[in-house]
């Protein structure tokens, strides 16, 4: 205990502290960068529902570090509650990873599974949350205070790298590395498993080079009894003509006077809190709306390069690195020299704007997203479009309906699908088609909220149809769709790229499969009865869907395309500047609050604004949660709301904010002065509270 680094202040083994973090951050953000994709195509859980459970588990991550905080300063100490929650980490991680292996049962078990483990995750890194930096921060003694702040600067970048590199890594992990035919959530969960567990090995391995301080009682629960006590008495002497100052100093009874001035501050600041949830509410839909919305763009920079939707969260974690210092250096320095008083309030005021500026930047996107998407067919209705195989234009004609007036050519490339009223869940409906001048009947059944394709053919008795059903849902990892339509009299086998497919012969069609978006120029076929030269499939692109009618032209087969859903149109660098903007609120309001929260509380009640600060993060989701499971509102409409919602929790803010009167540090020194009524603090303690230790006021802070 107690070696320094090499002609430094600093401890040895906050070396340990700060690999452990990174490896923790790692393991968490790279867990969640792939979640929300891992809800939707592997659970099949639909946009809202996977959602709302990545918000609840969110919420949960900062509902529990009071818990953590509670069993530190009550019972075990920092020192152990990090190693066994980190225990109970490591556990969730690994349930999650076998949660995620296609062979383990069916899908109720993955979701249990699923669920407990992220339980698990959730008490782990939000237990640990408030002891891993404040365990670093007493590695240093009193007196080297300066590197101690450099200590948290270089934990707070530890931080970040993980996070960064995590979100690169893992989505990679998931979409480039194929397991069990499918995408391989089993390896995403996994790595981040292992780091954990790189974590608490690091972290065990430093043990004897610690300074461990002991427990030293919850400063929460003083705080809560003092509060219930002054309630309390308040209501029991209410018939009494007795007046006090403050509704707190009916605790004067029982508790000192310093602790009680010291709550109505804290107080004061936690009222200011009221608003804040709000603004996390948009901040953390970075990992899930932002990412649904990333599958629906064009994720390709270049013909070499592309991003995953996963992957773009890590924009946030780098700009953060990038702008802190630029905030700190130039634009904070550049407002001061206008003259306007930058305070704290303000600063957190101007990050609310941002982040409803992102909003609605959002929102532009969105609007242009949803250009490319077919919306499914409401009750009542189908969605149909057709395909002429037929030598020559045809004109189709739908009993009840007045759908395609205008002839259609042959192999056309249908430019909409056309809503079909049905009037009742299935019906059956009459068909009639005219080729050069001859009409055919048939009769199809259609079945509501659908999607179909037509398919007209010529046989020797004449014109038939035959009525497929499209899949017409964008895939949410923004890989292409792909089916083929042989009209060949003989089955034919094709690869695309690891993807393989069965088309039956005689106008069949095979199963719809996602592949990986690329250029395919010779694809594999094969005949079962003769030869096939590779087929020209030319770029797959991200979000289409793709029927190809494989036809036999001057002797060889090849592959027409259709194209059933619009390829992703708007690119994915339309997303930037809304990271840059939430970004940049981020900086100006998550920082300066943390700065703003510790800077007017009393030393030992800086922990209980750190539980109340990280409480606005859960209640953040919490409101997104109830969004998303309960407006079931067009998503556009939804950023709007949020935007529009924050704006209006900024302009309350801002009025709170003008009758907040800061705390003067020297009041503060004043307050800790010998000559502060320590004495008269100290017997009205004894005298009032036997069970309270003398100086237990006086205790710092043991969380961050």
């Amino acid at each position: 205990m107690g070696k320094k680094l090499c002609g430094t202040n600093y401890p040895t083994s906050i070396c340990f502290i700060v690999v452990n973090e990174f490896c923790e951050r790692f393991s968490y953000y790279g867990m969640k960068a792939v979640l929300t994709l891992y809800f939707l195509s592997y659970l099949k859980w639909d946009k809202d529902l996977s959602t709302a459970i990545y918000h609840a588990f969110s919420g949960l991550c900062y509902f529990t570090p009071i818990l953590g905080a509670v069993i530190a300063d009550s019972w075990l100490g920092k020192f152990k509650t990090i190693i066994y929650l980190s225990i109970v980490y490591v556990i969730g991680h690994v349930v999650k990873s076998v949660g995620a292996i296609p062979t383990v049962g069916n899908t109720d078990a993955h979701i249990a599974l699923s669920m407990v483990g992220l339980i698990l995750i959730a008490l782990g890194t939000g237990g640990i949350k408030p002891c891993v930096a404040a365990f670093g921060g007493d590695q240093f003694e009193e007196e080297h205070l300066k590197e101690r702040q450099k200590f948290f600067s270089i934990f707070y970048m530890s931080i970040n790298a993980g996070s960064v590199l995590s979100t690169l890594i893992t989505p990679i992990l998931r979409g480039d590395v194929q397991c069990f035919g499918d995408d391989c959530y089993a390896l995403a969960f996994g790595v981040p498993a292992a780091l954990m567990v790189v974590a608490l090995a690091v972290f065990i391995f430093g043990s004897g080079m610690y300074k461990k301080t002991p427990p030293q009682g919850n400063v929460l629960g003083d705080v809560c009894k003092c509060i219930g006590f002054a309630i309390k008495n308040r209501w029991k002497n209410s018939k009494h003509d007795l007046k006090r100052t403050h509704w707190l100093d009916w605790a004067e009874d029982k508790y000192p006077k310093r602790l009680i001035q010291e709550i109505k501050m804290v107080l004061r600041v936690l009222v200011l809190y009221i608003p804040l949830p709000m603004f996390w509410a948009l901040f953390d839909q970075q990992g899930s709306r932002w990412t649904l919305q990333a599958t629906r763009m064009n994720m390709a920079f270049g013909e070499s390069f592309t991003v995953k939707p996963d992957q773009m969260q890590m924009l946030n974690a780098l700009l953060i690195l990038i702008f802190v210092p630029i905030f700190d250096l130039i634009i904070y320095p550049l407002v001061g020299l206008c003259r306007i008083n930058i305070t704290p309030l303000r600063k957190m005021a101007a990050g609310m704007i941002f982040a409803a500026l992102a909003f609605g930047a959002a929102t532009l996107v969105e609007v242009n997203v949803v250009k490319t998407v077919v919306e499914p067919a409401p009750a009542g209705q189908c969605l149909l479009q057709v395909f002429n195989l037929a030598e020559g234009d045809v004109s189709v004609r739908v009993a009840g309906s007045d759908l395609f007036q205008d002839p259609i050519p042959k192999l056309q490339d249908p430019p909409a699908y056309e809503s079909l009223p049905l009037g009742a869940p299935s019906k059956d409906l009459s068909v009639n088609v005219t080729l050069t001048g001859n009409t055919y009947h048939c009769s199809q059944a259609f079945e509501e909220r659908k999607a179909y394709s037509l398919i007209i053919y010529r046989e020797n008795t004449g014109v038939k149809c035959k009525l497929v059903e499209d899949y017409i849902k964008k895939n949410e990892d923004g890989n292409p769709n792909v089916r083929f339509l042989n009209t060949r009299p003989e089955a034919v086998n094709i690869t695309v790229g690891e993807t393989g497919f069965y088309v039956p012969p005689d106008h069949s069609m095979s199963p719809n499969k996602s592949v990986n978006r690329g250029y395919y120029p010779a694809v594999g076929c094969s005949h079962q009865l003769s030869s096939c030269d590779d087929l020209n499939l030319g770029l797959l692109d991200f979000g289409a869907s793709y029927t190809f009618i494989l036809i036999e032209e001057a002797g060889k087969t090849v592959a027409k395309a259709m194209e059933d859903v619009t390829a992703n149109n708007v690119h994915i660098a339309w997303q930037i500047p809304q990271y840059v903007l939430i970004t940049a609120g981020e900086v100006m309001f998550s920082i300066t609050g943390l700065e703003f929260s510790y800077s007017q509380a009393p030393n030992n009640m800086k922990s209980v604004l750190q539980a109340g600060w990280l409480l606005t993060v859960a209640f953040g989701n919490v409101i997104v949660l109830i969004v998303a499971e309960g407006a079931g509102l067009e998503q556009w409409i939804e950023f709007l709301l949020f935007g529009g919602l924050l704006l209006a929790v900024c302009i309350i803010f801002s009025i709170m904010a003008c009758f907040y009167t800061y705390v003067d540090p020297e009041e503060l020194k004043k307050m800790y002065s010998d000559d502060y009524g320590k004495e008269e603090d100290d017997g009205d303690m004894k005298k009032k509270n036997p069970d309270v230790p003398l100086n237990k006021v006086e205790r710092k802070s043991t969380r961050l």
